[in-house]
């Protein structure tokens, strides 16, 4: 195996492929910087087609010994795997919020959530068991059994840079495939860690887990391969849509995780102190950088109730503290890049101009990094305008008010996203009532940000998915797997 560099050198990083750290042939260099301070702290290749193929070619050689390897011995690779996260949490939490700016009591959950899905992963030698039916005519039996996809490809968005890595990356080697990990270009660092402590994990051989730095052309480069058996994506909308498709062309096996527009559904029964932690770490935590953040408050009520809700929310966020995600006061941490505090204020000082109410204006001074934003609430919206409909991806609450929860779900579900809501309320008839009709795949009543855990999958709907089968939990051992029917007599 190869020797380990350290990520947070300020060196070009390299790319690792068949057990080796190799020099990429990029493109481009992109730079890479921590975003509350702006200092560089990496910069990262923009790897060529070849360099993808390169990978590919690896992740093949190593396929026929790995598949054939018991699954059993897999499993215990996996948890192997789990030993060195667990060793190391810390560290990797360190390194997460220093390059992709969350705090670092956020980082530490990612990671903790990461090695859950490790854990699940671990189940492999049960369900991956497959089904047999004696006698079916006379003397003839089927059996189904399960076998690995081939060589899987992941493409991995810059808000979960551990955790969302580790919702595809164990669940695939340990159905027997091998990997090629393809990390956000703009916090590559804890995906490059990770990498590192598989390369000193011996039960997992040379080419088994690949990672390639890079940006568009290697995305380009990794849906074209005719050597790549399956893609694993997350990342907006309009992204997934098309990895989807172009991975389809190719006749590839995809699963391709979208944006949102999550709705919180506030009712006027709702316990206040509960709605407003809950409304807090959902909206403004991560900085709204979460597929399953709740960007519009949907308040339920007459219009006193709820203005009484609304200005709970606002009390809640105006004692929030915005700042370097590595500080323990920290509630609020930086964007992930200045370009991205330039558009959420444009789209702040666009919704004022169409006639919304700016209730809380979050846009302060940027800081040294140029990514400082506050929580920021906006009520009356014009109806149906993007504002309320399309992600915005930073701490930016819209509110919109229905007199009713009839109504409420019914505007709920106008959305075109389908990722998650949530509901606060104190009665259990309001709970079922949203749990029946909302439309939506991850569900929370009186909890905030409604993530599942590892062994149920996460399960989005409408524009927010493409593809049947979701990461995580037995869709992740269905989706890693292909089912082989066999026909016997004798």
């Amino acid at each position: 195996m190869g020797t380990i560099e350290t990520a947070t050198d300020v060196t070009t990083l390299r790319n690792y492929i068949g057990g080796r750290w190799v020099e990429a042939q990029p493109a481009g260099i992109l730079d890479d910087h921590d975003p509350a301070s702006g200092e560089l702290i990496a910069r990262v290749p923009l790897s060529s087609a070849a360099d993808v193929d390169a990978a590919v070619q690896a992740a093949r050689a190593a396929l026929p010994s790995w598949r054939a390897t018991p699954v059993l011995v897999r499993a215990r690779a996996v948890l192997a795997l789990r030993e060195a996260l667990i060793a190391h949490r810390d560290e990797i939490a360190q390194l997460l919020a220093r390059d992709m700016g969350k705090t670092l009591a956020d980082a530490s959950g990612e990671v903790g959530r990461g090695i859950e899905s490790v854990e699940a992963a671990a189940a492999a030698p049960h369900l991956m068991k497959g089904e047999n039916l004696e006698g079916v005519a006379r003397g003839v039996d089927v059996e189904l059994v399960r076998q690995p996809v081939g060589v899987i490809a992941a493409i991995t968005p810059f808000n979960f840079p551990a955790m969302i890595p580790l919702w595809f990356l164990p669940y695939a080697i340990a159905t027997g495939n091998t990997f090629i990990l393809k990390p956000s270009e703009q916090d590559p660092l804890t995906s490059q860690r990770i990498m590192q402590l598989i390369d000193a994990i011996e039960e997992i051989p040379a080419g088994v887990v690949n990672l390639v730095h890079g940006g568009r052309e290697a995305v380009s480069a990794i849906l074209d391969h005719p050597g790549i058996h399956g893609v694993s994506f997350v990342g907006s909308a309009a992204t997934a849509r098309f990895v989807a498709e172009r991975a389809a062309a190719t006749g590839k096996r995809v699963q391709a995780l979208g944006g949102a527009k999550n709705s919180m559904l506030v009712m006027p029964d709702a316990d206040r102190e509960v709605m407003v932690s809950g409304v807090m770490g959902s909206s403004f935590g991560a900085a709204g950088q979460r597929c399953l953040a709740g960007s519009v408050a949907v308040l339920v009520g007459t219009r006193e109730e709820q203005d009484a809700s609304l200005q709970a929310i606002v009390d809640g966020a105006k004692r929030l503290r915005v700042g370097p995600g590595l500080d323990a006061e920290t509630d609020v941490c930086p964007v992930v890049t200045p370009a991205s505090r330039e558009r959420l204020e444009s789209e702040i000082a666009a919704a004022v101009e169409a006639g919304a109410d700016l209730v809380l204006d979050g846009r302060i001074d940027p800081g040294p990094g140029g990514t400082f934003i506050g929580p920021t609430i906006l009520d009356n919206l014009p109806d149906e305008s993007h504002w309320l409909r399309e992600e915005l991806f930073g701490p930016v609450l819209c509110v919109h008010r229905e007199p009713d929860l009839e109504s409420a779900i019914e505007w709920s579900n106008g959305s075109r996203y389908g990722n998650s809501a949530v509901m606060f309320t104190t009665s259990g008839g309001n709970a079922r009532a949203f749990r029946y009709g909302i439309q939506a795949g991850m569900l929370g009543v009186n909890v905030g940000v409604a993530a599942p855990v590892a062994w149920f999958p996460f399960a989005g709907f409408k524009d927010s998915f493409d593809g049947d089968l979701h990461a995580n939990g037995r869709d992740a051992f269905e989706f890693y797997t292909r089912k082989k029917v066999v026909t016997s007599r004798w």
